[in-house]
């Protein structure tokens, strides 16, 4: 671990155990955001070769495409009943993918909206930030 303050003086490194990187299996894929799914293994969006990816906490990689085409999915997150979401900032979309591995998709009805940024309430609806100076709001119903 590096850290140190804003201008970049007294930096020290402390070495808290090993560090172990994981090659993916589809090249350039720029990984962004990981989080823990229910079934113990960690999931993250690519977001250049458009596919949601599942490593197991041994190195397992499995990758899901996105049925649309350039989705771009971006941040991730853990939902309810062990479902994920994600944000598909080129298609305009929000994305749930289950541990199974369906994907479900969800328009957004502003145009060009870019969602990004995305959370889960108490209630289990799904909130995410649109880079049109909007906060969107998905409900699903039961």
């Amino acid at each position: 671990m590096v850290y140190g303050n804003e201008q970049r003086q007294n930096w020290k490194i402390i070495h808290i155990g090993e560090l172990t990187e994981f090659e993916l299996p589809t090249a350039d894929t720029f990984p962004s955001f990981i989080v823990p799914g229910s079934d113990g293994a960690l999931w993250f969006a690519q977001i250049m070769s458009n596919r949601i990816g599942r490593m197991s906490t041994s190195g397992e990689v499995t990758e899901y495409l996105i049925p649309t085409s350039n989705a771009k999915p971006h941040a991730i997150i853990s939902g309810e009943n062990g479902d994920l979401w994600f944000t598909e900032w080129g298609a305009n979309q929000i994305g749930r993918i289950t541990v199974q591995g369906l994907i479900t998709e969800y328009p957004i009805p502003t145009p060009h909206a870019e969602p990004h940024g995305i959370a889960i309430d108490a209630k289990g609806d799904i909130w995410f930030a649109e880079e049109c100076n909007q906060i969107g709001h998905l409900i699903i119903s039961p």
